[in-house]
Order: C-alpha cells, then structure tokens, then sequence
C-alpha cells in the first residue's frame, strides 16, 4: 500500500512517515501544497493524508486538484482546525475522513484502514488456492496453519495477492511496497521474495510465488 502524506509540520510528518512505514506502507511526504496535486495523479497512490494550513497552496485546493481526476481515491483530513464548521468544510469538499491534532498514531492507523477497505470497495479476506490474508487483522494462513510475517513480507505478499495472475516487475513492487526513492538496484526485492517463499511455499505441494525471467514475479495456482 502506498500513501501520500502532505504535512508542512516535519515532525509530524516523519512521525507518520515513521510509524505507518513500520506498518508496512510506503509512505512519501510532501512538506507544501504547490505540486501535491500533480503528486497525487502522477503515480499510484492507494491514499492520502492531508493538512489544510499548507506553504504554497491551500489543503482545500489541493483537494479539489486531487478530487478532479481521482474521485474515488479515499483522503483523510488531519489538521488542528477542530470547529464543527470547519469539519463539515472538509467532508463537504471531498474528503473521506477528518481528523484533528493532535491525534494518536493507533487511531490513525486504523482509520486509515478504514478507508483502504470502503474507498476500494476491496474484500477483507484475499485466498488464492489454500492461500487465505485477513487484511483487517493482517493475518495470513496456508492450508489452515497460520504464518507470521514481518511488515515488510506482508506488504509484499498482499501487493503480489492483489495482483494473482499478473506479472509485477522489480521497479512496480519496490513502487507499492517500499518509498519511490528506494534504490532500485537493492537485491531488496530478491530478499523478501525468498523470505516469502520460505515462508509461503516451503513445505507445501505445489509453490505459488514465481519468478518470470526478464521481467519480475507473479503468485499463480496456475502450474508453472
């Protein structure tokens, strides 16, 4: 998952930043209003988290730049205007959630959540096979057994579930999974792909991650 953070305060955007990449996410941040919208349209984002009081150009300006061409990707409000004006300011202008600071980074996290599951209208049970991710408690099973999974190993298998059937390239994986300025040249990828297989395929008949010379990996049921 990845999500865009726009927030002039760099302590509390290195704090999200900190804390929803230990989560897992990738997380960019942008520090002023002026080029967020562009930002936003240019890649991939699944969603994104928005101060109002912004340098450059205003939150509510940044969300109608973001609302004119991507109406359903979810935006969250986080700013210290807490009026009950103010609120209904936000909602009404095209934001999916609003929340004031100071705030807690749990909360956070799972209204974020919130929004990934009903902006994306997407399913929080994911199976593949005897394959099965809880997206909601991030919980992932094979064939009943439960396997745990750092942040990082999740992220990726989740990017790889969402995608069954599709081959993803290194640049695409590293894109979702980790920040856009990530070193495209780290063996990171392999890495994680082999701890995944470690944990996913190992010990099972038939494997579901798959490596596509030339051009990435894809998780299939399909026999290779």
């Amino acid at each position: 998952m990845r999500i865009l953070v726009v927030e002039d305060d760099r302590k509390v955007a290195n704090f999200i930043q900190s804390g929803l990449s230990e989560e897992g996410y990738a997380v960019d941040v942008l520090y002023e209003g002026s080029h967020a919208g562009e930002q936003a349209h240019a890649f991939d984002y699944d969603a994104v988290i928005l101060d109002l009081m912004l340098p450059g150009r205003s939150g509510f300006a940044v969300l109608r730049d973001i609302r004119a061409g991507k109406r359903e990707l979810p935006i969250m409000i986080l700013t210290a205007k807490d009026t009950v004006e103010e609120r209904v300011a936000g909602l009404d202008s095209g934001a999916d959630d609003y929340m004031v600071k100071p705030f807690a980074l749990a909360e956070l996290s799972a209204r974020l959540r919130a929004l990934l599951r009903r902006g994306a209208a997407r399913e929080t049970t994911l199976r593949v096979a005897d394959l099965e991710i809880d997206t909601t408690k991030r919980l992932v099973r094979r064939a009943g057994r439960r396997i745990d999974l750092k942040p990082k190993e999740y992220a990726l298998l989740e990017f790889l579930v969402r995608n069954t059937d599709r081959p993803v390239t290194k640049s695409l994986i590293i894109e979702h999974v980790w920040n856009i300025h990530f070193d495209s040249i780290s063996n990171v990828v392999e890495v994680h792909i082999n701890a995944l297989r470690n944990k996913i395929d190992r010990g099972f008949e038939r494997p579901l991650i798959h490596t596509i010379r030339g051009v990435g990996y894809v998780l299939t049921d399909s026999p290779s």
